[in-house]
């Protein structure tokens, strides 16, 4: 209690002052996701409740430092990661949508702020070069989906580097302007030291980097430092030159651009450093600026807030129908660009911090930015998830090819005693066991005592190969020291180009700090099928694999599309055969009269019956003709994926409650991997679907009120097909 009584807030000792924002940047993102809060605004969230105008925890300014890093950071990251090979594929197009997309939020953005809003003539230009600027926040979902070599993506990533470009030279002028007067001699003066500044940074740059990457060689610490002190050394160049530091760190950025390959070591370290501390960092400050009761102390705040997101919105959607038009795209094309172009997350913050500081906007435009912020970034999200299904499901003759062509099946173990059921199954699915052996990977922390758990996990496997050798299964023992399960398995599928990973159902425990912990940071499977793109298969095997009478395969709308389809359906009638099990297959009519297709072109003669289904959890109404002895395959998806649905994340659960006796296996096909292109994102701000997730609740709930005052439906019988 002495001890309490000695700290006083806010906190000024640096030491305390870090640890809290440390726990803020571990935490913060992984608690608001489950209130579908993105990381960049839970950070923000995180920075308000800290600051004075929250709990007053730090004091103001205390981390001002690695706020103003964080900064310029991200702009020198949102230079670096362009890709300029994209751009010069189609430069011409992407100049034309660039134009549409900066000048047209530009120009409608400045009527609004300077004729509606009443701004002044500076603040009306900030604000609407803020509408003109985008991030490729929904990139991710585009790539999950298979449509990144598009046209409508291509010239959409190409045009964010004409609007970034385009408004930061305005950015350059406004903060040029503030101290000094709009005459002739002050435009001559300023496009003078600027275009000086810029040639040399474009052009001095990249030979300066060229030369000490070829006298330093595989040092990748002073590498890293160097690009550091590149960045920082622009930035202030910038300044003398009488424009704003991250302008100077953006034009680093793009002169370093070809010196840093996008998978080279060096960048993975750059964006490691931006991403675990300078951009949290910054927005963690951002959000200490950010007093959001300033929206409750009148309607004037308000207002600004919805007519600024209205604005950002309608100008962008007005810019990808332009571009539709002219380009002659398709309408999911153009839903596609302007999902794409229409979020706004680290680049308008940045920009918006510049004026807000420089007292050119007040705190009422910094809060509606943050309202702006969240909008567009859920709708942007939205848009682009909804419309790049329907474009990659219309290119479906242009499906990509799977990525694995040979088999090779690992099983990770967990638990030696309950290996053998997963041993038969993967004996079961594998045509390539004369030539490939089934790996048993078992995974240590690197510990003092680490070798003699690496001979204990050896000595534990015994029963488990001397079962495969009974199988004439030939059985390769893999053990990787790592940090846990997940990353050793992950590795493991890379580095020894696996195709198939059997993994064990996870148990619900009954812990109290179990629950909770899975619940913040997701259980060892989804962590599993977040990191791996192969075919997953999780299985939950009660009984032994002979003894099944039939195989109930469920399958999830769409599930044709994806690039693992053909592969599993190999998988699952070579199961049938050495099961000597029928198949019941619940789908869809698109998605049987794919099967159908598949099934003739692999020549099987299994026996297959179906029951048509729409949605993926009605097959819950057929308990009654689920017999104990029957095995239950759903072949699921992950999330943002061409057949995902929301409804997934309850389905194993339900599979438990509805068929607790049965042998149960979640199939999760081959899928696209997602790429990244804006800074601040994670991988888990993909799964953050709030207005997909409504409108899916609605249309449940519609289907049940339909149900009532139908008095229900019935399922037709099954139809036999040879």
């Amino acid at each position: 209690m002495i001890l309490l009584k000695n700290i006083t807030f806010p906190l000024t000792n640096p030491v305390p002052i870090l640890a809290i924002v440390l726990f803020i940047i571990l935490l913060a993102p992984i608690v608001l996701r489950k209130f579908r809060i993105p990381s960049i605004i839970g950070l923000i969230i995180a920075g308000m409740a800290i600051g004075d105008h929250g709990f007053n925890i730090v004091a103001k300014g205390s981390i001002d430092l690695f706020g103003k890093a964080g900064l310029l950071y991200i702009m020198f990251l949102a230079g670096l990661e362009l890709d300029m090979a994209e751009f010069k594929k189609n430069k011409y197009k992407s100049i034309i949508f660039g134009f549409l997309t900066f000048a047209i939020p530009l120009g409608f953005g400045f009527l609004l702020c300077y004729e509606v809003l009443h701004f002044n003539f500076l603040a009306s230009l900030l604000v609407s070069s803020m509408f003109a600027t985008h991030t490729l926040v929904a990139y991710p979902l585009a790539s999950r989906m298979g449509v990144t070599r598009n046209e409508a993506v291509t010239i959409t990533v190409g045009g964010t580097i004409i609007t970034d470009t385009a408004v930061l030279l305005i950015l350059a002028a406004i903060t040029g302007s503030v101290d000094g007067e709009l005459n002739q001699a002050f435009w001559f003066k300023l496009a003078g030291f600027f275009l000086l500044f810029a040639f040399g940074v474009l052009f001095g740059f990249p030979l300066i980097g060229r030369w000490f990457f070829k006298k330093i060689k595989d040092d990748q610490t002073t590498h890293f430092v160097f690009v550091l002190a590149m960045v920082f050394l622009a930035a202030y160049l910038a300044e003398l030159a009488g424009v704003e530091s991250i302008i100077g760190a953006f034009l680093a950025g793009l002169a370093l651009n070809q010196l840093i390959p996008h998978t080279s070591p060096l960048m993975n370290r750059i964006q490691f450093a931006g991403n675990a501390i300078f951009i949290p960092f910054f927005l963690i400050t951002v959000g200490m600026l950010v007093d959001l009761r300033v929206l409750l102390k009148g309607p004037d705040a308000l207002l600004i807030a919805g007519a600024l997101t209205a604005m950002a919105l309608a100008t962008k959607w007005l810019a990808a129908f332009l571009t539709q038009k002219i380009l002659r795209y398709s309408a999911d094309q153009r839903k596609l660009i302007f999902g794409l172009s229409t979020s706004h997350a680290a680049a308008t913050i940045a920009v918006i911090l510049i004026g807000y500081n420089m007292q050119i906007i007040d705190e009422n435009v910094l809060n509606g930015t943050i309202v702006l912020i969240l909008v567009t970034c859920m709708t942007g999200s939205f848009v682009t998830a909804n419309a790049g299904k329907r474009l990659a499901i219309s290119e479906t003759g242009k499906s990509t090819a799977p990525i694995n062509i040979h088999e090779r099946i690992l099983i990770p173990v967990n638990d030696p005693e309950k290996i053998e059921g997963l041993i038969d199954f993967a004996v079961m699915i594998h045509s390539e066991r004369e030539t490939s052996p089934v790996f048993m990977l078992t995974v240590v922390q690197d510990e003092d005592d680490v070798k003699e758990k690496v001979l204990l996990n050896n000595r534990n496997m015994e029963t488990a190969i001397k079962h495969a050798a009974s199988t004439e299964t030939r059985v390769q023992l893999l053990t990787r020291v790592d940090l846990n399960m997940t990353n050793g398995v992950a590795r493991a599928v890379k580095e020894m180009l696996i195709s198939d990973v059997i993994i064990e159902w996870d148990e619900k425990s009954s812990s109290t700090t179990d629950i909770l912990f899975n619940s913040l940071f997701g259980t060892a499977t989804r962590n599993v099928l977040d990191i791996t793109w192969e075919t997953v298969y999780v299985c939950r095997l009660k009984q032994p694999l002979n003894t099944t009478q039939k195989i109930v395969l469920v399958l999830a709308k769409n599930a044709q599309f994806e690039i693992g389809f053909k592969y599993w359906v190999k998988k699952m009638v070579m199961l049938s055969r050495q099961a000597g099990a029928k198949l019941f297959v619940c789908c869809s009519d698109a998605t049987r009269e794919a099967l159908q297709k598949e099934l003739k072109a692999t020549r099987s003669n299994t026996e297959v019956s179906y029951r048509h289904f729409e949605d993926m959890e009605d097959f819950l109404v057929l308990s009654k003709e689920i017999g104990d002895d029957d095995l239950i395959i759903a072949v699921s998806a992950r999330k943002g994926t061409l057949s995902y649905h929301s409804y997934m994340d309850n389905l194993p659960s339900k599979l438990l409650k509805h068929f607790r006796s049965n042998n149960c296996i979640l199939l999760y096909p081959e899928q696209q991997q997602a790429e990244y292109l804006e800074s601040g994102m994670q991988s888990q701000d993909l799964t953050l679907t709030p207005i997909q997730e409504q409108i899916d609740n609605l249309n449940k709930i519609s289907k049940a009120v339909k149900k009532i005052f139908t008095g229900g439906t019935k399922t037709p019988g099954p139809g036999k097909t040879e």
